[in-house]
């Protein structure tokens, strides 16, 4: 049988692309939305000032990432063990019970801190054994000559979900405070169902074999002995854990910019427009030379733009900022999955995606509480700024101490490689 032109012509990954835009138009659309009504109900009900309140985003950050840090082993093994398919479904369906519960205390205006910080907890529950499945499942389905190309289209739909999830949330908010909550409780519900319909993907009998404990050492022995994989996880972890802007957008949207709810679903979702233009265009034209380099200075780009966001009083700049933030950051994405997926063996796979799921999450919720705490002593804008210095810094150190990033030229013998395994 001859091989797919394109990741399209597969039919289990048009579903995978569809379950995939589904969750996470609906999951990104509830975490903007708590983290509103957290900033909201801090101001409100609680009478925190600018700095009191912040700080509570920073501290909802870090209520998603202990349940990723703890439970982060136990994920990427499930991955590993057990079908993917249902690994996504279990993930998606705490989030729909998370939806559910928000919805019903936002009608009855029952919402407190412990109720909002109790969610984020669930939720970071269902993202650490999520990312690990999910992210498994497209080398399972599509040949390795087509893999980068298949992940810049993953990629896409999750841009395309994180550009009108938050964008729509904030708008059905405007309507009722309760409406997103229940449409994404729907969505996540039809992406269950497109997942379950992917054919079974099983686990190699050596994964099934193989004690726990041994499996959870092997994949981390992996990546640490593996210096392009451990510089690619780490760079992501600093860089964005100090660049990162998400945390503060509250913030700028409801006191320095002055857009409210709406104006923050548009934030939101900027970063999207730029990362989804980004993601298309490499889905027909991918990089092919000096990956590693071009690597490398997306990230640099991705510090330099959030600089510039920081100092931004102009609502149009600001959102154009944010769009050149996530181009620069889906460049960098798209070069690092796809070098990182092609040199993985399969049966590993499920763990390393849990040790980089790990990291992303750590770059994103734990930046998240540090931008509190900078706020807190700096302000929003001076956080902000730190930050993208500080991935501007971190992107340049990594270069030096790791030039197996720099070295990096082409896709092609990692092809190879995964061709033979």
């Amino acid at each position: 049988m001859s091989e797919p032109a394109t990741p399209l012509s597969i039919p289990d990954f048009r579903r995978f692309i569809a379950a995939r835009f589904l969750a996470s138009f609906s999951t990104l659309s509830l975490v903007v939305l708590i983290g509103y009504q957290t900033y909201d109900v801090a101001r409100s009900d609680y009478g925190m000032d600018r700095p009191e309140a912040a700080l509570q985003l920073g501290l909802l950050g870090l209520a998603q990432f202990i349940p990723l840090f703890l439970l982060t082993p136990v994920a990427g093994l499930a991955a590993d063990r057990f079908d993917r398919r249902k690994v996504v479904l279990f993930a998606n369906s705490i989030d729909g019970i998370i939806a559910l519960a928000l919805a019903l205390l936002t009608l009855e205006d029952a919402l407190n801190l412990p109720l909002l910080f109790t969610l984020a907890v669930l939720h970071g529950t269902a993202r650490v054994f999520n990312g690990p499945a999910l992210n498994s499942i497209a080398p399972n389905i599509v040949p390795p000559r087509l893999l980068p190309r298949a992940i810049a289209l993953s990629s896409t739909a999750w841009q395309v979900a994180a550009m009108a999830g938050p964008a729509t949330g904030g708008m059905l908010f405007s309507i009722s405070p309760s409406l997103p909550h229940f449409v994404s409780a729907g969505m996540l519900i039809l992406s269950g169902l497109l997942t379950l319909s992917i054919r079974p993907i099983k686990a190699s009998q050596d994964s099934r074999n193989a004690h726990p404990l041994r499996q959870i050492m092997d994949g981390g022995v992996f990546v640490w002995t593996n210096r392009f994989l451990l510089g690619c996880v780490t760079l992501d972890l600093f860089a964005v854990l100090l660049g990162g802007a998400t945390a503060m957008l509250p913030v700028f949207a409801r006191d320095i910019l002055m857009v409210g709810p709406e104006g923050l679903g548009l934030m939101r979702g900027a970063p999207a427009v730029g990362a989804t233009s980004m993601a298309l265009l490499l889905s027909f034209r991918p990089i092919e030379t000096q990956v590693g380099p071009k690597m490398l200075w997306a990230v640099v780009i991705f510090g330099a733009a959030t600089i510039g966001f920081a100092l931004s009083r102009n609502f149009m700049l600001s959102l154009a900022l944010l769009a050149l933030i996530g181009a620069a950051d889906m460049i960098s994405v798209f070069i690092r999955n796809s070098l990182v997926q092609l040199k993985t063996p399969d049966d590993k796979r499920g763990r390393v995606s849990a040790i980089s799921g790990l990291a992303i999450s750590a770059s994103n919720e734990l930046g998240e509480m540090q931008s509190g705490l900078a706020a807190a002593l700096l302000g929003a804008t001076g956080a902000v700024v730190f930050g993208g210095a500080g991935a501007i810094v971190v992107t340049a150190i990594w270069a030096w101490i790791f030039p197996e990033l720099r070295r990096v030229k082409t896709f092609e013998t990692q092809y190879s490689e995964e061709e033979r395994t």
